[in-house]
């Protein structure tokens, strides 16, 4: 067996919320850009974590962001963003309230904020692209959820990444979707959206007290069969929501991973400028749960 010569830091951060085992958790890596993708990969898959970032330095923006799945890499992801930043500010790594991240979906604006003893982490998502539209029929069979539960008619919309977001009428619809993996590949192979990710499931309705939203993402294609918290579609649910008259206020709390006993909550503002969506903001908190070496 060869020596192991080669050590990465890397942090493992809980992202949207203040506590460990809660939100969605995302490991860090710092290397440089020396390791392989399939390096990239194979730590993906090793941490059983939906996703994971590698950072390395830019000539463009404060750092480079790679963002990987376990079988892919991907343009941008939300979660990930707010652990980046948070594990970054833990070994100031950057002295300032602000950051830009180069990412293969283009610059990623990041603040960072304080809210009593909490760091508040706000990542801008670029303008929303608003792609197909699908029949209700598509995705009913694909949720394995009636027809007449979906209340808007879904679409394909990215801040970054592309999601099918598909509304339905309660919260027992929404604990009822259980995706049927051939149906959804079928739609796939039809669309010309590249990266496409699963439906982002959403119900105007939250089992907590507070909160506009809750989602799920149920995954096919990584080390988990659900994600957490998504924030890359929050934000597309988001401008989805306000370009179909769903909702009224551009501010609002959204929550998602209740189901899986790892709660997470952001807080999404929606810029608009003369009635046109121009960026989303998604805000959270996070955890740093662990620090270490990766030997590769």
């Amino acid at each position: 067996m060869g020596s192991l010569n080669r050590e990465f830091d890397f942090d493992w951060v809980d992202a949207f919320s203040q506590e460990p085992f809660c939100g969605n958790g995302c490991a860090v890596v710092y290397d440089d850009g020396i390791l392989s993708d399939q390096s990239c990969l194979n730590f993906v898959k090793e941490t059983s974590l939906v996703e994971c970032t590698f950072i390395s330095s830019s000539d463009i923006a404060d750092f480079r962001v790679r963002y990987f799945l376990s079988d892919r890499e991907i343009p941008f992801a939300g979660h990930p963003t707010i652990a980046t930043a948070m594990s970054l500010i833990s070994r100031g790594k950057h002295d300032t309230n602000k950051l830009v991240f180069e990412t293969l979906a283009g610059l990623i604006q990041v603040e960072v904020g304080q809210l009593g003893d909490q760091v508040k982490i706000s990542m801008t998502q670029p303008k929303p692209k608003f792609g197909l539209t699908i029949d209700k029929k598509v995705l009913s069979k694909i949720g394995g959820i009636p027809e007449n539960s979906i209340l808007s008619k879904p679409q394909v919309v990215s801040t970054g990444l592309p999601f099918p977001i598909v509304v339905v009428d309660t919260l027992n619809t929404l604990q009822k979707v259980k995706i049927d993996y051939h149906a959804f590949d079928k739609f796939r192979a039809t669309v010309p959206e590249k990266d496409l990710m699963e439906p982002f499931w959403v119900c105007l309705n939250s089992p907590r007290r507070t909160g506009l939203t809750f989602s799920r993402l149920l995954l096919q294609s990584s080390g988990r069969n659900e994600d957490p918290f998504t924030g890359s579609a929050t934000g597309a649910m988001a401008a989805f929501l306000w370009a179909s008259g769903l909702i009224r206020n551009t501010k609002f709390t959204a929550h998602q991973g209740d189901y899986l006993g790892r709660p997470g909550e952001a807080e999404v503002e929606i810029i608009c400028a003369r009635g046109s969506i121009s960026g989303i903001k998604v805000t959270g908190s996070a955890y740093i749960l662990m620090t270490g070496k990766l030997k590769i």
